[in-house]
């Protein structure tokens, strides 16, 4: 009875069919995954993406931002304060530290006085530049 024991023990489990072919699947992805990890790593990182690029044409802007150059870049009809502004404010480093009720003492209508506040704020942050063609000259 002991022999019998020792021999169920020392003898090795039978390994379905099933798991037979799992070996070597196991084997062919491991191969897989590392041939990939190296084409990864030996490529150059400004290879990797070869990507095509799509720009519109770069806006032209003017060199010299002034009140009239910035209003006439909003749009909107706020151009129609241009000489207002340059009056009461004097240059567009005043113009864009401005607040609302000062605008308003000027006699600016509310949808302008808003125009005005956005696009001073993202002209500020260097989020927009009135366009160059945006100027009737």
């Amino acid at each position: 009875l002991r022999d019998a024991l020792y021999q169920r023990k020392s003898q090795k489990p039978k390994v379905s069919p099933k798991r037979r072919g799992e070996a070597p699947m196991m084997a062919s992805w491991m191969r897989l995954i590392q041939s990939a990890r190296s084409v990864l790593t030996t490529a150059p990182p400004s290879s990797n993406l070869n990507l095509p690029r799509f720009y519109s044409k770069p806006a032209l802007y003017p060199v010299k931002v002034g009140i009239p150059e910035f209003l006439s870049g909003i749009g909107g009809g706020v151009e129609t304060h241009i000489a207002k502004l340059e009056t009461e404010v004097g240059d567009l480093s005043k113009l864009l530290v401005t607040r609302t009720l000062r605008l308003k003492k000027f006699g600016i209508p509310c949808k302008h006085r808003k125009l005005i506040l956005k696009y001073s704020h993202k002209y500020r942050l260097g989020l927009w530049k009135p366009r160059a063609d945006a100027i009737k000259v």
